[in-house]
């Protein structure tokens, strides 16, 4: 791709946070730790997912999620510590929209993992003498597959019309990353077909998925309610629970950044765009792991047999 004969530019000035040394010398160190967290927390659930005792559709999905989280902050932080250690803010017209691609995509993916999380849910709460067919190893892949696919399409159409328009002025972005947004303001060309495709593929990739969570969960609730039991209804609420908090921290991050119009980002919100940038990310296997007894079991069992391995 030869980004400068399409966009005008052949670079642009990734600025972050803050302009000064010494917050960035805070910065590089508190990213670099967050990052660390982020990947241990993240490797463990894709170790325990070997474990035979975790071969479910919900640590399936789990364990995919991890995945794309872990894909997702390799995608941003690298270059930002890079950026900050060096003070070399450049990326390259072509680095920028690969990592465009990636981040829209495994936002995208995100999402619609959740989605079929709370499906999943939905079968083991209302339907649980059918789990076993209703989300067979088969299905289970149909749909990450689907994920997959829905994402890659996202990502791809939200890049290639990135392509068709031409930047113009100042090639700095006040932003942690390449963004969507963020890069239109800086075109001098006519993007009434990238805003257009963005509401109509958003709402299809965000709000459809949102849309269906919040109706599993309706049914998910109404089904609690019927349980006489109130320890019975306490399980199996918790169950839910995890996943609920998950999705109330990434709609809740995500929501704070993009739930405005283009003409009022600010630099405020380069700051907002670190919680589903980084935290979220940072904070999803702990979120899961914190009272989930099969996890504990599983990461006991990994260390237990680590160390049997090295005293043999």
């Amino acid at each position: 791709m030869d980004g400068s004969n399409q966009s005008g530019v052949s670079e642009f000035l990734l600025l972050g946070i803050s302009d000064s040394p010494e917050q960035q010398r805070v910065l590089f160190w508190m990213f670099l730790a967050m990052y660390l967290v982020t990947v241990v927390g993240n490797v463990c659930p894709l170790a325990i997912s070997f474990d035979p005792h975790l071969h479910t559709p919900m640590y399936f999905f789990l364990a995919n999620l991890s995945f794309t989280d872990l894909f997702f902050v390799t995608n941003t932080i690298p270059k930002m510590l890079v950026s900050l250690q060096s003070q070399n803010k450049a990326i390259s017209y072509a680095g920028c929209l690969t990592q465009l691609y990636f981040l829209v995509s495994l936002v995208a993916l995100d999402n619609l993992i959740l989605a079929t999380m709370a499906y999943d849910r939905y079968v083991a709460i209302c339907r649980p003498l059918h789990y076993s067919t209703a989300m067979s190893p088969g299905l289970c892949i149909l749909l990450l597959s689907l994920c997959w696919a829905l994402s890659v399409f996202y990502g791809l159409t939200h890049t290639l019309l990135m392509t068709r328009v031409t930047f113009c002025g100042s090639q700095k972005i006040h932003y942690i990353f390449c963004e969507v947004y963020v890069l239109l303001r800086l075109t001098c060309s006519n993007t009434q077909v990238n805003h257009r495709v963005l509401i109509a593929t958003g709402s299809f990739i965000f709000l459809a998925p949102r849309g269906f969570m919040i109706m599993s969960y309706a049914w998910i609730v109404k089904a609690i309610l019927q349980i006489p039991s109130a320890s019975s209804k306490y399980k199996a609420f918790s169950t839910c629970a995890s996943h609920l908090a998950v999705v109330s921290l990434f709609y809740g991050t995500l929501g704070t950044v993009y739930l405005q119009p283009l003409q009022n980002y600010s630099m405020k919100d380069s700051v907002a765009t670190v919680m589903y940038a980084v935290v979220t990310p940072m904070m999803n296997p702990f979120i899961y792991s914190l009272r989930n007894k099969d996890i504990h079991g599983a990461l006991g069992r990994l260390f237990l047999g680590k160390a049997f391995q090295r005293l043999t």
